[in-house]
This record gives C-alpha cells, sequence and structure tokens, in this order.
C-alpha cells in the first residue's frame, strides 16, 4: 500500500500501476520530505513530478501545503491512475494537481510555466544522456532559487549536473535508491 504521509491529505491511499514503474517508498519519502519541510520549500511553491508513476511525490508535495503540482506520466493506464490518485488528495486537501499524459521531453518543450521544486524519478535504466537531455530542457524552468531532485539507481551514479547547466548540492543513498539533490548554477 502506497499513501500519503502527512498534510492535509495526510493517510489517503494511492494506486500504484502494477507493472512497469517503482514507486518511491515509504521510507525515502519520509526522509525525503523530513529535509524538505524545515527548508519551507513546500510552502506554497509550484511542484513539477516529472516520470510521475503514481504521482505520489507531487501529491504528498501538494498534502504539505505547495501550491500548485503539475504530474506528467507518459503511461496512458499510470496517466489515469495518477489522476484518480490526484481526486482523492484533492478531496481531502482542496488542491488540485493538473496531470499531463505526456512524454517528459515534449512537456518540457511546451511548458510555460516555472517551478520551485522539481522531482524526477525516471526508469533505473534510463540512459544518463537521456536524464542530462531532461534536466537541460528543465533548467530555463527553474526559478532562481529552485531544487532538483532525482531518484535513482545507486549504482547508476549521479546525473551530469554541469551538462544541463545545473550544480549538485547533495545525495543520499537508501540500499539501491539514491537521491541526487540540485539547483541551477546561475
Amino acid at each position: 500500500m502506497t499513501r500519503i504521509i502527512a498534510g492535509a491529505a495526510g493517510g489517503v491511499r494511492l494506486e500504484v500501476p502494477g507493472t512497469g514503474t517503482r514507486p518511491t517508498s515509504e521510507r525515502v519519502r519520509e526522509s525525503l520530505f523530513g529535509a524538505l519541510e524545515p527548508t519551507g520549500m513546500l510552502d506554497g511553491t509550484a511542484v513539477l513530478d516529472l516520470y510521475a508513476g503514481s504521482g505520489a511525490l507531487g501529491l504528498e508535495a501538494l498534502s504539505r501545503g505547495a501550491a500548485s503540482a503539475d504530474l506528467v506520466e507518459r503511461a496512458p493506464k499510470s496517466a489515469a491512475l495518477v489522476r484518480r490518485n490526484a481526486a482523492r488528495v484533492a478531496k481531502a486537501s482542496g488542491r488540485e494537481a493538473r496531470v499531463h499524459a505526456s512524454a517528459v521531453q515534449p512537456f518540457l518543450r511546451g511548458a510555460g510555466a516555472r517551478y520551485d521544486l522539481v522531482f524526477l524519478d525516471p526508469p533505473y535504466d534510463l540512459p544518463g544522456d537521456a536524464l542530462t537531455a531532461d534536466l537541460a530542457l528543465l533548467a530555463p524552468l527553474l526559478v532562481d532559487d529552485a531544487l532538483v531532485i532525482v531518484e535513482r539507481a545507486a549504482r547508476s551514479g549521479a546525473p551530469d549536473w554541469a551538462a544541463a547547466g545545473l550544480r549538485p548540492l547533495r545525495e543520499k543513498a537508501f540500499g539501491d535508491t539514491a537521491l541526487h539533490w540540485g539547483e541551477p548554477d546561475r
């Protein structure tokens, strides 16, 4: 079972796709959001969740005070599932997410919004150069003090932040999962 951990929609259960995704574990989400809350990065911010899967990361941020969340998921069945999860969170929190049934790069090329906080949780087998291309398209959409968090297999190593116009902040491993934090290099 996956659920929203805390905030206005705390305890709301989320559906997860049956195959083809790897939902972020509750332990990793708890650690991630425990680190984010004291920074103020969840208060009234614009959030983008790329490779949304179930939408758990973006919806958790919305539950904890983000002003808006765009959730991007390419697979039609998963995007429909994210819409259902977003409706559950909206009912509990009064905050609605926008769900985009799109691949990441076309979405980023057409996005007109600017973001404070971005989560990227691509498939573990996504090649590093594809991730770098995603980050390079994302960089112009970030506000100056934005935060970008990438979840990857620990064995994959850190993203190539510099090639995307970003710089690393920190990283933390949780078994075979690693979170990499970055920010605009401005």
